[in-house]
């Protein structure tokens, strides 16, 4: 079932599995701010028996970053240019750039496990879509860049929280300042990927990982998720309290008695 097809963006629902995918192949799945509009849409769009959202992009790249096309003078037509926004109030560039994180922000929602199934080029925006989701299958030719901080910018697509969790402090600053190439094997061996596969293997691997994450019980999959995402901001016996209190709510539930 096709539920959006629009600016680069299509989102599928099969039961319990939504793909979501990034058609610009001709661009190597170029982003643009229409494209941010329609990936927030998607996640709006999910119907309530998803459980895992695969992210993938069609052809050569899973995403080679921000349209170029969005440094020009002119911009994207009919959308505000850099220009304009940097003309803006310190209020109306904040209001502009949390709407583009919108787009990246629902892939860590509870109640769904998102996966991003990446190929070829992940580049700025593109890195830190994949970093947006919960888990990363890679092609042995994946390639991660942050290349913000080259361009006189800094990453602000919510990617500097996730990238500094997955590598450590000092690793992710190497990485944004110098723009460097994260290649695949690297990436799994540093955390950034889950998993690495030949590129013949890629969709094969993500459907692998799919169903085994559905495996579980959907509640206890949301109950372990929101667990193991506050684990960081929480003291040890915040977590400890945490645990007893969300095992509690399974036990219930198992007994036939929760709420």
């Amino acid at each position: 079932m096709t539920l959006l097809d629009k600016d680069g963006v299509r989102l599928v629902v099969d039961g319990a599995v939504a793909t979501v995918t990034l058609d610009r192949p001709a661009k190597r799945n170029a982003q643009t701010f229409a494209m941010w509009r329609a990936l927030a849409e998607a996640g709006r769009l999910l119907p309530g028996e998803v459980r895992v959202v695969v992210l993938r992009g069609e052809g050569q790249s899973f995403s080679a970053g921000l349209d170029r096309q969005a440094f020009t003078p002119e911009g994207f037509e009919g959308e505000p240019s850099f220009i304009d926004l940097a003309r803006g109030s310190d209020a109306e560039i904040d209001a502009a750039i949390a709407g583009y994180q919108e787009a990246f922000t629902w892939w860590r929602r509870n109640d769904v496990v998102s996966v991003a199934a990446v190929q070829g080029h992940a580049v700025g925006a593109g890195f830190q879509l994949a970093l947006a989701c919960d888990l990363r299958v890679c092609a042995d030719d994946a390639q991660f860049a942050m290349r913000e901080t080259a361009l006189g910018l800094v990453p602000d697509l919510t990617g500097t929280h996730p990238l500094v969790g997955l590598v450590g402090y000092a690793r992710a600053l190497e990485i944004c300042v110098t723009g460097r190439f994260v290649h695949a094997e690297e990436a799994e061996r540093i955390g950034l990927a889950n998993l690495v596969v030949p590129r013949a293997e890629l969709e094969a691997a993500t459907a692998d990982l799919t169903a085994a994450l559905l495996a579980a019980p959907r509640d206890a999959v949301v109950e372990t998720k929101a667990l193991l995402r506050g684990a960081v901001e929480r003291t040890y016996d915040e977590q400890r309290a945490a645990e007893r209190e969300a095992q509690g709510r399974r036990l219930r539930d198992l007994a036939g008695i929760g709420e």
